[in-house]
């Protein structure tokens, strides 16, 4: 069944994205195990296209999320990153198409975000407290850039669990540890990627709210998380 979504998936790439070449194995690999999100996605109307790059960057991780133009671009950066191949080397082989498979929802989430017009905005009810005063106008830009990036990741965190906990009931505990200890170990306390204040309120699967969707399950865990992001 996989492989038929798959294919009705690929229409997502531009073709100028993968002219002249074929998608590699780690590509196909990456994708097959991310299609239910992506399936979901195009359910949910989320206007996402998927971009292959030719050749990665250095520091580019191998799955993103990019907007142009008001629309989601999901950028595969595998070609010759070899941090597309060690990001689950220590995970069993049986267990890494679910993480990538969260880690899709991960982005989708970006998404979602995006399409509501709410990138790197508070909810209503709560007030910026992190401006903090020093001399140095380019200092405060980079610390209010990290914490609405934090705020942007942790969001993002929560869908993917709440994904899971829809999806994967079972499996819970186990994406849950993997998920955390990831975020346990950000060399930089309280940098972007630094979202240990929403991933501890999600330790319990029951904690989720029953919204329609994993985004409206996530919204209240990540509004309490807000609180504890000081």
């Amino acid at each position: 069944m996989l492989k038929p979504l798959l294919t009705a998936l690929l229409v997502l790439i531009p073709a100028a994205a993968t002219a002249g070449a074929t998608l590699t194995e780690l590509e196909t690999r990456w994708l097959t195990a991310a299609s239910p999100v992506l399936a979901y996605s195009q359910r949910m109307n989320l206007p996402i296209d998927i971009t292959v790059q030719p050749k990665a960057r250095p520091g580019d991780v191998p799955l993103a999320m990019g907007f142009v133009d008001g629309r989601c671009k999901l950028v595969l950066s595998m070609r010759g990153n070899p941090e597309a191949e060690n990001i689950l080397h220590s995970v069993p082989e049986a267990e890494r198409a679910l993480l990538i498979e969260t880690m899709a929802a991960h982005e989708i989430g970006h998404c979602w975000r995006y399409v509501q017009g709410v990138w790197h905005a508070l909810p209503a009810g709560f007030v910026e407290t992190g401006e903090e005063q020093a001399p140095d106008v380019q200092l405060l830009a980079e610390s209010k850039a990290m914490r609405e990036m934090r705020r942007e990741e942790g969001f993002a965190d929560l869908v993917a669990l709440a994904w899971v906990q829809r999806q994967h009931p079972a499996q819970y505990g186990r994406v849950y540890t993997w998920l955390s200890s990831l975020r346990d170990t950000v060399p930089v306390e309280r940098s972007g990627h630094d979202t240990r204040a929403w991933v501890r309120l999600a330790k319990n699967a029951d904690a989720f709210g029953t919204g329609a969707s994993p985004f409206d399950a996530a919204v209240t865990m990540w509004q309490a998380g807000l609180l504890h992001d000081e």
